[in-house]
């Protein structure tokens, strides 16, 4: 996959965890875990050098937001909103 499509990818758990947060912990807790393989998927993968900073950047903030946001303020919406324009570009470039 390009790097848009697994952020896209990212994107889509992401939209997830924030659909299920106050309805079932189970599927919520299964977005969060599910996000952050492919995070980490992504951090593994050589092609990407230049941007681990700013996807590993990505990932710490999406676990401040998993845990309510005290360290940086962050918010699933907010990330939501970030990630769609990867899955969009992505979905353009089909």
């Amino acid at each position: 996959f390009s790097l848009m499509e697994q952020l896209g990818n990212i994107g889509s758990e992401v939209s997830r965890a924030l659909k299920w947060r106050e309805k079932d912990e189970k599927l919520f807790n299964n977005a969060v875990e599910r996000a952050l393989e492919l995070f980490d998927l992504t951090l593994d993968d050589s092609r990407w050098r230049g941007r681990l900073l700013e996807i590993a950047r990505a990932r710490e903030v999406f676990l401040d937001a998993v845990s309510g946001g005290k360290e940086y303020g962050s918010d699933l919406k907010d990330l939501e909103r970030y990630f769609y324009y990867f899955a969009f570009v992505s979905r353009l470039r089909q």
